[in-house]
């Protein structure tokens, strides 16, 4: 799109009035929007966030920005908006994504900082102005599996046994989430969304989806990230420190503690299907195909999920026998 970087220098230029001396793409994103490292004349770079306004709307990010940045997290700073063109001026927090520097030594130090963050966003985070993650959209979010996965990517034929067990696997997952504490959910809170930054660190980006759902969502986020995995001895070992963390904070009741890590695991299972769908949809219908090599973690997560429990056992077993072996 050499026209949007065009308009986006003379944005920078003539309306901000940077001296601009060098625009170069920052990262890339799972939606429609792209970031650019800008450089300007002795000084420190920024970054341009470029959304294209037919594709996505930026309301709701810089409200966000704002609201969270009150909270003492560390978002970017906004020093410019077009919400006309689709241009926003950030603060740059760096380029080391917690994937780059996450290993076996450094995870709880870079995790303990994340979870801190995190119980920030749980108890005081915005609830008033977020949509609700209600059965609608937990629903429909699943079917992104059935539909772009199972159907445009394999292109499978399911049996009316199949779609009753997808359909009841689906009821028990919006149960499993609707009977949870409802926080303030980042909704996209892992290793790619966090950055190694000054203090307070993480650097927390891809906030602008946040809605009022589960409190276990973005903890599975984090934990059982679709771009690296942990023993799962490990990963329980951290969400179960985390729920210290938020009965101390008032976020969960002690006498939640029995059913938490079910309500973390089938949380995992609904947050899978609709990641494995949305990769297949971004390849399919965006051209991204590197989520692909994704799929099979994030897939892998709920089938060792369905292993420990008896109602999830016929979505574990079709993972297994009719999407896996067509990857």
């Amino acid at each position: 799109m050499p026209k949007r970087i065009e308009l986006l220098g003379a944005w920078l230029s003539d309306t901000v009035g940077l001296g601009v001396s060098k625009i170069a793409p920052a990262s890339d994103d799972a939606s429609f929007r792209r970031y650019f490292r800008i450089t300007e004349h002795g000084q420190a770079s920024r970054i341009a966030m470029d959304a294209p306004p037919d594709k996505e709307d930026c309301r709701a990010f810089v409200e966000l920005a704002r609201q969270l940045g009150l909270l003492g997290l560390h978002v970017p700073e906004i020093y410019a908006v077009d919400l006309e063109q689709g241009f926003i001026l950030l603060e740059d927090l760096g380029s080391t994504h917690y994937l780059d520097v996450l290993n076996s030594e450094s995870a709880d130090r870079l995790y303990g900082d994340a979870l801190a963050a995190l119980i920030v966003i749980q108890s005081i985070g915005p609830q008033e102005t977020l949509p609700r993650y209600d059965a609608e959209m937990l629903g429909r979010e699943m079917m992104l599996f059935t539909d772009w996965l199972v159907g445009t990517h394999l292109g499978l034929q399911l049996t009316a046994q199949e779609h009753a067990m997808l359909n009841e696997s689906f009821h028990q997952l919006i149960g499993a989430a609707l009977e949870q504490p409802q926080v303030c959910v980042h909704r996209d809170y892992h290793s790619r969304n966090l950055l190694v930054s000054a203090s307070p660190s993480p650097g927390i980006l891809d906030f602008q989806d946040a809605v009022v759902g589960p409190v276990t969502y973005d903890l599975v986020s984090l934990l059982k990230d679709c771009y690296i995995a942990w023993p799962v001895e490990r990963v329980q070992d951290w969400a179960m420190g985390y729920f210290q963390l938020a009965v101390q904070s008032g976020v969960i009741r002690p006498q939640d503690e029995g059913r938490f890590l079910r309500w973390f695991d089938l949380m995992g299972v609904q947050r899978h299907l609709k990641a494995s769908g949305i990769f297949a949809r971004l390849n399919h219908r965006d051209g991204k195909s590197g989520y692909l090599k994704d799929v099979p973690r994030t897939l892998n997560y709920i089938v060792e999920v369905a292993s420990r429990y008896p109602e999830m056992a016929g979505l574990g077993a079709f993972i297994k026998r009719r999407v896996l072996p067509g990857l």
